[in-house]
């Protein structure tokens, strides 16, 4: 399921995780995150269990896009133990988010 994360638990919830976190870096008022926020939704439900979903409003929680050099909205970051091993920026087809996924999910850390 997806959350919406503060600067204070991103630590905690994304960096130190081991395992596969998403997270949506957006903005309320933007077309395209708008566009893309139910089917980040959608595939938050459907990898309930494999991977976390989290999303931040970079409006709200500022710093933390910068912190991870997000120029672009939305992007989405793939994270494992701490470190970005994928991204998605701007807006992609449900299909291309699906087997960037699947790619995350399948591939492990050497």
């Amino acid at each position: 399921m997806n959350r919406t994360i503060s600067k204070n638990d991103f630590r905690k919830e994304v960096v130190s995780n081991t395992g596969l976190t998403l997270v949506q870096f957006k903005k309320e008022w933007n077309g395209a995150c708008q566009i893309i926020s139910p089917i980040y939704e959608e595939l938050a439900m459907s990898y309930k269990g494999q991977a976390k979903f989290f999303t931040v409003d970079v409006e709200k929680e500022t710093g933390i896009d910068r912190d991870y050099g997000v120029v672009e909205i939305p992007t989405i970051l793939f994270f494992r133990s701490g470190e970005i091993i994928d991204h998605i920026t701007g807006l992609v087809p449900k299909n291309v988010m699906i087997t960037k996924i699947e790619n995350a999910l399948s591939t492990t850390l050497n």
